[in-house]
C-alpha cells in the first residue's frame, strides 16, 4: 500500500497557495477579471459548438446518420 505522504499534492489546502488580497478593491477588481476570463472562454466555447452543429449537423441528425450507415451494413 502506498504510503499518502509519497503522493503528489495536486491541491493545495484552502488558502495555503496565495494571501489574500490586501484590500476590498484588489478583491473586486481579481473576481471581475476571474468573470471577463469566464465570458471569453464560454464564447469561445460557443462558437467551437456552432461550428461543430453547421458542419456535423445535431445529435438527431447524426443518430439518423449512424443509424441509417448501421442498417445499410446489415443488409
Amino acid at each position: 500500500m502506498t504510503d499518502s505522504k509519497d503522493l503528489p499534492k495536486l491541491i493545495p489546502p484552502h488558502g495555503g497557495y496565495r494571501e489574500q488580497p490586501s484590500s476590498p478593491e484588489t478583491a473586486a477588481n481579481t473576481m471581475i477579471c476571474v468573470i471577463h476570463q469566464t465570458n471569453y472562454l464560454l464564447d469561445r466555447q460557443l462558437r467551437a459548438l456552432e461550428k461543430e452543429f453547421l458542419e456535423e449537423g445535431g445529435f438527431t441528425e447524426r443518430l439518423y446518420k449512424t443509424r441509417s450507415e448501421a442498417r445499410s451494413r446489415r443488409r
